[in-house]
């Protein structure tokens, strides 16, 4: 016992234990404190030492991403696809390789590019085989700027979401939380080729909220956030890991015009933006500096991390880890933009719309960080004051500056379905066609900071393909198939068949001339054109002659061969010898040779205020609305009151810049109507596009050319009844005053009624309306519908009524509820609204909706054409722009006089240019 009692040591003795073995036990205690006691405080430190770390980290994709065997978006059971015999464009080499081979696509992604017949076998029968027999195919067409879903279509009232009225400053907002997954127009834009698009907040703000990337196919979820591309862990606070980079963000900035809507000038704007920037400044400084204490150990009195749910996105662009794209047009506003840029120190990705961009391209060369990418329209320009000066040289004269130059839709400003169409005409205009596609595809996703995934054909990259007709940059180029994450979106699609030079990319005339000039006048170059000094021009090497009769267009001569082309002699604006004609008095003459070019009427433009308008949206530069009986003002007793009527060329504005680029493309002439809110319109107009003033010779080619009135259930007014009520009591029982004289016309059959209508619903009515009349009078009128949307769905009866139809737009969208019911044409259906109407022998013609667009009437008469499979002569498809649009508006007693020369091919085609117009109205020739 006592061994025992020795050693063991009392309470006293334990408590008195030397220094030098309590010391390593106290050390001992606090290690086990600090990993027992306080275990919360460690994992608090350990996260937050995860999250200061993981803000220093770049956003983009992991280091091994392409080291992945399926896509995220990979929906299981989808078959493997082996592509063959193709002419794969893949984006790489700056948009130059072209491989001949094979692309194979599963789970979702790329696994091969090349010569993979091998593939065949190892996959056996679950692999579907497609021969592409020698197709373009491409990357799907990624949009940079987009407001599908959030502005969706048909537009109705409470589906709108891309601008919000509560102020100039708004990172906080999210497209995301107003995409409509309704929209109509996925699977129209899909048709077009368009796979993936950035879904941008409205421009009304000058932060207008972030953006987010989509792929346009429907999920099984069917929800919005599954449509979503590489969403940003910061929608759900997903980061599966911190050490992973945080994924791309995007944010929508607007400066200039539109944030004045809200009650800023161009000054409030900037310091609203140098203010939002400061305060999400501020909170990054305090982060940044929260973060050096915490990495360097110094916890005590440290705190929380500074945050804001409202300023954290903008804190992220001061990171460089959100992508900015911005809504600015001119020199003064990029010069804005760019010092605010680099006062504080951020990269924008890209200037949107940016219609001076091309004047001043050293200037968006001195913002912050990399050289932003300019985002732009073809040839939609001038509508306001801040695109007055936009040029369709620009994404050419941008290029040659180093810049990279994006085509984008602002869908649904532009119908996206046609963006390849932007990126033809940059074509056509001068941007190489490497770029050109790049636009759309590779440069587009990597501006989007998505070009990981999407914009190329390469091993590893999502596999959203699409199969071409023709070559991409030929006009009217339709997809075959597109494959969005490896999933084919076309089912049982319409193809054309095309002739083989459709399958090389085309030729398109010099413009080096008209790009110097565009710098040279600062944007404005001098248009009006120059008349030949002499009374005689000669024409050479013609390859074939269209002229208009009464009944049409009829060819005139057509060269037997290259080796033998003809030449055309015009005097005072006259023919006098076409084909083999003699030229020994070519000293007095000017000699033009239009290098197998041809000769053919000149377009007429209707359907927008073209010759009412300089700028759409300056009251101070358009002839405005006319009154409206229904409205509750009425029309003032002195104009006239209810049986007024007014006259569109009372109001004619002469030498706009829209109607002399429209010239300058063939477009000769407009009609125009009186700009009308309501269902009463007035009386039409037709008139030279070449005219300086109203009294020169030929300036005005018909006072009148026919009543115009709309019905529509979209005028917010009365109701279409109404409407029809007026029209029947309007051709019936006439009121007293100016528009009896008319109505009484019309009733005789002496002028036309034109109806602007998109409904079948209403269409039907009008038709019952027509016949009502003509049992009334026993006389037939003449009915011309515009618009017709939905037309097609009455072209046997139009037909047998023997209506007339102008389609506006030429390509048919459901922008609202009563045109929904359109028919889209390939490759979602075989035939087409015009080749619809033709067939029921309803007379055609080619509306155009805005002024900036008249210009391209001779792209929409030759798409036209190729959508309905090239069954229509070419003199048919001329007339869908010139005679059918007389015939219908004025009344068929009018000759199109006005002749178009064309050098390196005819009006319809992409290689020629417009060099002369014959004017026998005139009685001269123009030289372009």
């Amino acid at each position: 016992m006592k061994g025992n009692s020795e050693s063991m040591p009392t309470t006293t003795q334990r408590l008195r234990l030397p220094w030098r073995l309590l010391i390593p036990a106290i050390i001992l205690l606090s290690l086990l404190s600090y990993s027992y006691i306080p275990s919360e405080l460690h994992t608090t430190r350990a996260s937050v030492v995860s999250r200061c770390r993981a803000l220093q980290l770049p956003a983009g994709p992991p280091h091994d991403f392409h080291s992945r065997t399926q896509s995220d978006r990979h929906v299981p059971g989808t078959r493997p696809y082996l592509i063959q015999n193709a002419k794969l464009w893949t984006g790489l080499d700056n948009g130059t390789q072209i491989i001949q081979g094979d692309v194979l696509i599963d789970r979702g992604l790329i696994k091969g590019v090349g010569s993979l017949s091998a593939l065949r076998e190892t996959y056996g029968s679950e692999l579907v085989v497609i021969d592409a027999k020698g197709a373009w195919v491409t990357p799907g067409i990624v949009d940079i700027h987009s407001h599908l879903g959030d502005s969706p279509s048909p537009e109705l009232e409470g589906a709108v979401d891309d601008n919000s009225p509560k102020g100039p400053i708004q990172p906080w907002l999210r497209s995301l939380d107003g995409l409509n997954t309704h929209d109509d127009a996925y699977p129209l834009s899909i048709a077009g080729g368009v796979t993936t698009a950035l879904v941008l907040p409205g421009s009304l703000n000058a932060i207008g909220g972030q953006a987010f990337p989509i792929k346009l196919r429907k999920t099984k979820e069917r929800s919005s956030t599954s449509m979503l591309l590489e969403p940003p862990y910061q929608i759900n606070s997903s980061a599966p890991d911190p050490s992973l980079p945080p994924r791309w963000r995007h944010m929508k900035h607007a400066c200039g015009e539109n944030p004045r809507w809200y009650g800023n000038t161009r000054m409030d704007t900037i310091y609203a933006f140098r203010e939002a920037y400061n305060t999400a400044n501020q909170i990054k400084q305090k982060q940044d500096t929260f973060c050096n204490n915490a990495l360097s150990g110094q916890w005590e009195g440290l705190g929380e991390f500074p945050e804001s749910l409202q300023w954290e996105a903008l804190v992220d662009v001061l990171r460089g880890r959100v992508k900015v794209n911005i809504h600015c047009y001119e020199a003064v506003d990029f010069d804005g933009i760019v010092r605010l840029s680099n006062e504080f120190k951020f990269p924008i990705a890209a200037f949107h719309h940016a219609h001076e961009s091309y004047l001043v391209p050293n200037l968006i060369k001195k913002a912050y960080g990399s050289t932003p990418a300019i985002a732009l329209f073809a040839t939609n320009a001038r509508y306001k004051r801040e695109a007055y000066r936009g040029s369709e040289f620009a994404p050419r004269i941008l290029a040659e500056h180093g810049l990279t130059a994006l085509m984008k839709s602002d869908h649904p400003v532009m119908n996206s379905r046609h963006l390849l169409y932007e990126a033809q005409q940059a074509y056509y205009y001068g941007l190489p066609g490497n770029l050109a596609l790049a636009s759309i595809t590779s440069n587009s996703a990597q501006v989007m900071g998505m070009g990981h995934r999407v914009g190329y054909i390469r091993q590893g990259w999502d596999a959203d393909i699409v199969i071409w007709d023709s070559h991409p940059l030929a006009l009217g180029a339709t997809p075959v198939q597109v494959f969005i994450d490896g999933i084919p979106q076309l089912s049982n699609p319409h193809i054309v068949e095309k002739p083989e030079t459709f399958q090389r990319k085309p030729p398109v005339p010099n413009f080096d001339a008209e790009v110097k000039e565009a710098v040279k006048y600062d944007g404005l170059p001098p248009l009006v054109p120059t008349r030949a000094s002499t009374q005689r021009v000669i024409f050479v090497n013609v390859r074939d002659v269209f002229t208009s009769t009464l009944t049409g267009i009829e060819k005139s001569f057509s060269a037997a061969d290259d080796a033998v082309l003809g030449t055309v002699i015009t005097e005072n604006g006259q023919i006098t010898c076409v084909g083999l004609c003699s030229t020994h008095t070519a000293a007095d003459s000017t000699v033009i040779d239009l290098e197998g070019g041809s000769i053919s009427p000149g377009l007429v433009s209707f359907g927008s205020p073209l010759g009412l308008e300089h700028i759409a949206a300056e009251a101070s530069t358009i002839d405005g609305p006319v009154y409206d009986p229904l409205s509750k003002q009425g029309v003032p007793d002195i104009v006239g009151g209810d049986g007024a009527i007014v006259r569109a060329v009372d109001g004619l504005i002469y030498e706009t810049r829209d109607a002399l680029l429209a010239y300058r493309a063939g477009v000769t002439s407009a009609i125009v109507a009186p700009t009308a809110y309501g269902t009463f319109g007035g009386l039409g107009v037709a008139f030279s596009l070449a005219a300086s003033h109203k009294l020169e010779r030929g300036a005005v080619l018909q006072e009148v050319t026919g009543v115009h009135m709309k019905v529509s259930q979209s005028l917010n007014g009365p109701s279409v009844s109404t409407q029809i009520a007026l029209l029947r009591k309007l051709l019936l029982h006439p009121v007293e005053g100016q528009s009896k004289e008319w109505f009484l016309k019309v009733r005789e059959g002496e002028i036309p009624l034109v109806v602007e209508a998109h409904s079948a619903d209403i269409i039907a009515t009008l038709i019952l309306l027509k016949r009502e009349i003509e049992s009334a009078s026993g006389r037939s009128i003449q009915l011309t519908i515009t618009g017709a949307s939905e037309a097609h769905i009455l072209a046997r009866e139009l037909g047998e009524a023997g209506v007339g139809i102008i389609l506006n737009p030429a390509r048919s969208f459901p922008y609202t509820w009563e045109e929904r019911r359109i028919l889209p044409g390939p490759p979602l259906t075989e035939s087409t609204p015009v080749s619809t109407l033709m067939a029921h022998n309803v007379t055609v013609g080619l509306g155009v909706m805005e002024i900036w667009d008249a210009r391209n009437l001779r792209f929409d008469a030759a798409w036209a054409s190729l959508a309905a499979g090239g069954h229509m002569s070419k003199e048919e498809v001329l007339a869908l722009g010139s005679t059918n649009i007389n015939k219908l508006l004025i009344g068929g007693n009018r000759v199109q006089d006005d002749l178009i020369a064309t050098r390196g091919g005819d009006l319809l085609d992409m290689s020629s240019k417009v060099v002369a117009v014959i004017s026998a109205e005139r009685g001269l020739a123009d030289l372009l």
